[in-house]
């Protein structure tokens, strides 16, 4: 049942996300493929 403005939200945060975080998201596929990093050729 959709709750709307009395959904739970977490509270903001700062997140640290390194270097090599950023740069897996940027290369990787969906969950459905495996989540594998997808090189660029």
């Amino acid at each position: 049942e959709a709750r709307g403005s009395d959904a739970f939200t977490p509270p903001a945060r700062d997140r640290v996300v390194s270097a090599a975080l950023r740069a897996y998201a940027h290369f990787a596929a969906s969950a459905d493929k495996g989540a594998v990093r997808i090189v660029p050729r």
